[in-house]
């Protein structure tokens, strides 16, 4: 892990960028003498690891006492991506815009950037928790059907926080049962890129026995800035 900058924000968290092979990603640490527990925060559908609502989160959770990290995996952010991949998420793009079915198009998309993105988040998280300063246990929070994937196959993730879920992989939708960790599910009533039904039938999958729904009106980017500081008191609960 090759620390390329670092800077001390205005709360005092430390944010540090890195480098894990190809890999790059980001660390945000807060003042603090005993090692922190770590949140893994991934983007949902590979947005990449700057973008702001993603970069907010992150702080204010570090400010919590949390460490939290988040990479860039293949296929996401600024990674590269193989002419086919552009080509998925050019017909997605304009098949959900024209209304049209999008099932095929986003297995055929968004089903390897999971099985690429799960190795190097638990790569990521080898490296993350040999720092000294942090001290697990270990959360998730974003990204839906990474989540599921990297819930059933990484014992050390203790609870999960999801956002969204209805579109996810058929291949997650049927792991979504041995999902049995504290898991919280965000859901904004009128998304349009996420079919209410569908995130709804997701949920009930889950087989854990101790799973919250918090479902607010508003499309996709309207998630209340107030389900961030929900989700430090889930985490809270979980790994402190």
């Amino acid at each position: 892990m090759h620390v390329t900058s670092e800077r001390r924000l205005d709360d005092g968290v430390l944010e540090r960028e890195f480098t894990l092979g190809d890999t790059p990603g980001t660390l945000w640490t807060p003042e603090s003498a005993a090692p922190a527990p770590l949140i893994l925060m991934a983007h949902n559908n590979g947005l990449p690891k700057r973008e702001p609502r993603l970069v907010a989160r992150a702080r204010h959770s570090a400010a919590y006492g949390y460490a939290v990290a988040t990479i860039d995996a293949p296929g996401c952010g600024d990674r590269p991506r193989s002419a086919a991949d552009e080509q998925a998420r050019a017909d997605l793009r304009r098949a959900m815009q024209a209304g049209e079915p999008v099932d095929e198009i986003f297995e055929s998309f968004i089903g390897p950037l999971v099985e690429k993105a799960v190795p190097a988040w638990r790569t990521t998280l080898d490296a993350l928790l040999a720092l000294p300063e942090i001290g697990g246990p270990v959360g998730y929070s974003g990204w839906t059907a990474v989540g599921i994937r990297l819930a059933v196959v990484e014992p050390r993730i203790a609870a999960a926080g999801f956002f969204a879920g209805g579109y996810v992989p058929r291949a997650q939708r049927k792991e979504a049962r041995q999902v049995t960790i504290p898991l919280l599910f965000l859901l904004q009533w009128d998304d349009e890129g996420n079919p209410r039904r569908r995130a709804l039938d997701l949920f009930d999958a889950f087989g854990t026995k101790e799973k919250t729904l918090h479902a607010n009106l508003g499309g996709h980017t309207g998630t209340p800035w107030f389900e961030v500081e929900d989700g430090n008191r889930f985490f809270g609960r979980h790994l402190k």
